[in-house]
């Protein structure tokens, strides 16, 4: 992307969105054939390609693609129809949620995958609720109409039970199963028929119709399941509330969708309307004032920290999230509260693990800052003003381990690798201040443990083994330097220190955690801590 002239018709363009959902709802197919629909790629590889390339386009760590889940959010822009996408692929499993919080924030919509026959899941309804909590406006897409569903009214009536949404369809399914033929589009008057014959065809018959009366229908449809369609279509025109643009913007409302994103089926149609409905980028949360996107100062944020995405370079590159200004390469960016600016002379925009030089880039965009431990998640990017974007969260880990190499002779190199990862928001490692030797790391779920180990023995050639640890719980502790100072005096065999140099308190027990709160009334323990740098 380069000669940028008109600054607010770029930025309007702009559909910067992630995907959430359940595991196995769906997620990864369907951005592989976001990818393909809109010629970002050529082929699924998924579907047709071979040997290495039989992964899903945005799974590109080796642990991704040898347990076939996503561990980590990636970043794919693109363009399609005159819009400018941003896509951020989050991992579904809820171990890795974390990361999934976090890439939440940078985007100004989402699509939101529900298997048919599943319907809503729990941890769709965990990311819905991180959603929520910033308005975020969500477009439905039920998949796996192929397969045996539940009954679209039926799935419809829990989206707006369970979550508090008014919903309404954008589209309605022609039968589902072995029977499901195709969809019709109530908010335009169109009939898209799936053609089962070519998972790798991305030409489905498509053709507009005057109403659910008009003959061309009964040209492609038995009459009697024709006449089921335009019975549930009457019948849901009547029961659901007529789609409100606003209503979506503002998060009250979700459009669904219905389709097969194995067999292509309903991507088209579903990327038409990210780009017709899906807001532009919104102002953003920050003190001492909300950021607008038209605003002529480059303002950003880091929401993500990617260690080794290249091995052969162990580079490091920050994601960061652009909300105003007209980004140039070679810009100089002050991290806020750092008197030490940041000269973006190789900036990047993302296909995953792909990467090309980004020249220009706008308030919605996606850029990655190469980085060598300069910037860290959370931290505010201005031209100079002290503006600090606010609700990027860190959770206190629930689950606590020592680490040791297998060689003792890697422990500095073991140390060094912890803090990089650390600085993804992988784990939380902390230093005991009793012992020297040995690392505490903490994660939210036990898969991480796993993934954890992966990365340290592929990435950095040094195999680990974990140890129990006799820790309940870990909270940060601020206050008062002299409160802090007291405390730390009597509470050495509980303390440790993050990768920022925190202190974090290691409780043995919930007694021992509910007891030091008592009795040091002045300080803050904190189990979530929302990055305001």
């Amino acid at each position: 992307m380069t000669d940028i002239t008109d600054i607010g018709a770029e930025i309007a363009r702009r559909r910067t969105f992630a995907i959430i959902s359940h595991p196995d709802a769906g997620k990864t197919t369907l951005t592989e054939k976001l990818l393909l629909f809109s010629g970002a790629i050529q082929m699924a590889g998924a579907v047709k390609a071979r040997g290495e390339q039989r992964r899903a386009r945005s799974d590109w760590l080796k642990v991704e693609r040898e347990r076939g889940i996503s561990v980590s959010a990636s970043v794919m822009s693109f363009e399609h129809d005159g819009f400018a996408f941003n896509l951020l692929d989050t991992p579904g499993h809820e171990d890795f949620s974390e990361d999934t919080y976090r890439t939440l924030t940078a985007v100004d919509s989402a699509i939101m995958v529900i298997d048919a026959a599943k319907g809503i899941e729990e941890q769709t309804r965990k990311l819905f609720e991180v959603c929520r909590l910033r308005d975020v406006p969500i477009i439905t897409f039920v998949n796996k109409m192929d397969r045996e569903a539940r009954d679209p009214l039926e799935l419809i009536d829990e989206i707006e039970q369970t979550l508090a949404l008014d919903v309404t369809p954008a589209a309605w399914p022609i039968g589902m199963g072995r029977h499901f033929r195709g969809c019709y589009h109530v908010l335009d008057d169109r009939m898209v028929l799936m053609d089962r014959g070519d998972r790798s065809s991305i030409n489905d018959a498509s053709f507009s119709v005057t109403g659910l009366d008009d003959p061309t229908i009964g040209e492609h449809l038995p009459r009697d399941q024709w006449q089921e369609l335009k019975d549930q279509v009457t019948m849901v025109r009547e029961l659901c509330p007529a789609f409100d643009l606003q209503a979506y913007r503002e998060g009250h409302m979700t459009p669904v969708f219905f389709g097969s994103a194995l067999n292509n089926f309903g991507v088209r149609e579903l990327l038409e309307g990210v780009g017709r409905l899906a807001p532009s980028p919104r102002r953003q949360p920050a003190t001492p004032r909300d950021v607008a996107p038209d605003e002529d100062k480059v303002t950003g944020f880091v929401f993500k920290i990617q260690a080794n995405m290249d091995l052969k370079h162990r580079d490091r590159i920050a994601f960061v999230r652009l909300c105003s200004g007209h980004f140039k390469r070679g810009m100089r960016l002050l991290p806020v509260g750092s008197t030490k600016a940041v000269n973006v002379s190789a900036p990047v925009m993302f296909l995953a693990q792909d990467r090309e030089i980004a020249d220009e880039a706008v308030a919605g965009d996606i850029i990655g800052i190469p980085n060598h431990g300069t910037l860290r998640i959370g931290d505010s990017l201005t031209e100079g003003e002290e503006i600090r974007f606010t609700g990027i969260p860190s959770f206190a880990p629930e689950l606590l381990r020592r680490i040791r190499p297998e060689d003792p002779m890697k422990a500095k190199h073991l140390g060094r690798a912890l803090e990089q990862l650390a600085e993804e928001g992988v784990a939380a490692v902390m230093k005991p201040r009793i012992t020297s030797s040995a690392w505490v790391v903490g994660v939210v779920g036990s898969l991480q443990f796993d993934v954890l180990a992966d990365r340290i023995r592929t990435e950095y050639g040094i195999p680990v083994s974990y140890e129990t640890v006799e820790a309940y719980a870990a909270r940060w502790v601020s206050g008062d330097p002299a409160e802090m100072k007291r405390f730390a005096d009597n509470n050495v065999s509980a303390l440790s220190d993050d990768h920022t140099g925190r202190p974090v308190f290691l409780a043995r027990n919930a007694w021992h955690l509910n007891r030091t709160v008592e009795d040091w009334p002045k300080l803050k323990f904190d189990k979530v801590k929302n990055q305001v740098n």
